[in-house]
């Protein structure tokens, strides 16, 4: 019975161990194909606004026409710098996210089941006095 039961445990850590390794893959994957994506999103909508924004200012016939498409053209610049700066500001918090996935959890993480234990100097200091007891 022993045998079996740890045989149980061994097994139920290693697919613990699998399953953690195939969901930050997955993660991985995901976040790049979205970073990819967005980074070619923006040039994508700055046409859409082009055209919803810009045209309908071309296609308007009166005497105040250049201060219309000034007006326009105002709206379209600012209104495209606004979504690339957010795109951009998005597109570079998903990048760190994805680097801390990539860098820290295939080469620090090992779900080893070891317990952490912070840094203390006090257990320290109770290690160092007990070893100086014992000599």
């Amino acid at each position: 019975f022993v045998v079996i039961a740890s045989f149980a445990v061994l097994f139920f850590f290693c697919c613990c161990s699998c399953i953690i390794l195939f969901l930050l893959h997955t993660i991985l994957f995901f976040l790049t194909i979205f970073l990819h994506a967005l980074s070619s999103f923006g040039a994508e909508l700055s046409v859409v606004f082009w055209d919803k924004v810009m045209v309908n200012a071309f296609n308007i016939s009166s005497n105040f026409s250049f201060i219309g498409i000034f007006i326009a053209f105002t709206v379209w610049a600012v209104i495209t710098m606004l979504v690339l700066m957010i795109m951009e500001s998005l597109s570079a918090f998903l990048h760190a996210l994805r680097l801390h996935w990539v860098e820290f959890m295939n080469k620090f993480y090992g779900a080893d089941g070891v317990k952490f234990e912070p840094l203390s100097y006090k257990a320290m200091q109770a290690e160092l006095d007990d070893a100086m007891a014992n000599e």
